[in-house]
């Protein structure tokens, strides 16, 4: 026997439907997140299966892949079904035109879905607890070098705008030593008069070696570059709203190299890492990217195409009739694709069968974008099939 459940989740319940393989409604509820509600749905399950419940199987279908909920669900021993939420908003289409939605009705949505086109959908991995860990650190060490670039491009706006002088300075706003001599002098008048056993000893703390005075001539004279000034009220709320933003760039830098070291720590620990580096272009915080976004259930993908597939790199073609058109994958994991695509740009540079691969590629008129994702792809299949042999 099968029984097939809709869960339509939300922050605070989940609203569930239970159907039979007939497409009957059994029962429906909205429960509440935590270990009550989960109680709960497997006492509506219990409830249903009764003595058969050994030699049943359940399908969940649920539009994430993540959490203590779906981690229950997969403790269980229910079949967890992934949907992508572009999937589910098609196959809602197919079932009212009208354009009516409720989180009732979503439900019931999930779980004909999932009565109808399981074959279709993509089971939660069965990944390790260390893969998980992975993910978790390599995720949020990479939003918070996203978060990085994007308070940096707020800085350089805000200087822009005030103190382009600093633009000319310094090359990397987010360099320790801008930071520290922007918190220091975030006004035009205090910057310039910033000395060279100043600027030295900003550049010493950073750590930079070398002759630093010399380093810091060039430093000291775009701060003193004439511009276009604005009113002194003006010229301080900006210095004000720097300082702020210097503030944030300097914890999120802290943060940084807190996290690379975490990130370094987990994969370490995990029994594919020294595999994935062999691979050339990925270290071992690049490594740890993909190895968390493709995870490590053996199970996941059924051939190297499906493992391509999923992390965007083949592409995808249109035919109809006399018109065929191959074009990129547009919706694809933008934390596996950014990884792959800067490991096939190392690889480029460190491997001459990646150089080969990709030289070949551009002798077909092929533009640089696609020559590199197609040497993604071609080592996305190469290291499914190390990871097969293992």
């Amino acid at each position: 026997m099968r029984l097939f459940v809709g869960d339509d989740w939300a922050e605070a319940h989940h609203d569930v439907e239970l159907m039979d393989a007939s497409g009957r409604r059994l029962a429906k509820a909205r429960l509440p997140e935590g270990v009550a509600g989960m109680a709960r749905l497997h006492a509506m399950i219990g409830e249903r299966l009764g003595e058969s419940a050994d030699e049943s199987e359940v399908m969940v279908g649920i539009e994430t892949d993540r959490g203590p909920w779906v981690a229950a669900l997969v403790a269980a021993g229910y079949t967890v079904l992934a949907v992508n939420p572009l999937q589910a908003a098609r196959y809602r289409e197919r079932l009212s035109v009208s354009g009516a939605k409720s989180d009732a009705a979503d439900a019931h949505m999930l779980a004909d879905m999932v009565r109808t086109d399981a074959h279709q959908l993509r089971p939660v991995a069965g990944d390790s607890p260390q893969a998980e860990a992975v993910k978790v650190v390599a995720r949020m060490h990479k939003t918070l070098i996203w978060e990085r670039t994007r308070h940096a491009q707020r800085l350089r706006h805000a200087l822009r705008d005030y103190f382009p002088a600093a633009l000319a300075a310094f090359d990397d706003l987010d360099a320790p030593e801008a930071l520290d001599l922007l918190g220091r002098a975030a006004d035009p008048a205090a910057a310039a008069k910033l000395t060279i056993s100043q600027i030295s000893a900003a550049l010493k703390r950073a750590g930079r070696r070398g002759d630093l005075a010399v380093k810091a001539a060039p430093i000291q004279a775009s701060l003193r570059t004439e511009q276009l000034g604005r009113p002194a009220v003006v010229s301080a709320a900006y210095a004000a709203s720097v300082r702020s933003l210097i503030a944030v760039l300097t914890t999120v830098n802290e943060q940084v190299t807190t996290l690379h070291k975490e990130v370094e720590a987990h994969f370490g620990q995990h029994p594919a890492a020294e595999i994935i580096t062999s691979q050339p272009g990925l270290g071992a915080i690049l490594g740890a990217r993909v190895l968390a976004e493709f995870g490590d259930d053996p199970h996941r993908y059924v051939s190297a195409k499906a493992r391509k597939n999923y992390a965007g790199t083949s592409p995808i073609t249109r035919a109809s009739g006399k018109k065929k058109v191959v074009a990129a994958r547009f919706v694809h994991n933008d934390r596996l694709i950014d990884a792959l695509i800067t490991q096939a740009a190392t690889a480029v540079r460190v491997s001459p069968g990646a150089r080969a691969y990709y030289d070949k590629q551009r002798a077909r008129d092929t533009d640089y974008n696609t020559a590199l994702r197609q040497v993604a792809n071609r080592l996305v299949g190469i290291l499914r099939s190390c990871r097969a042999g293992r």
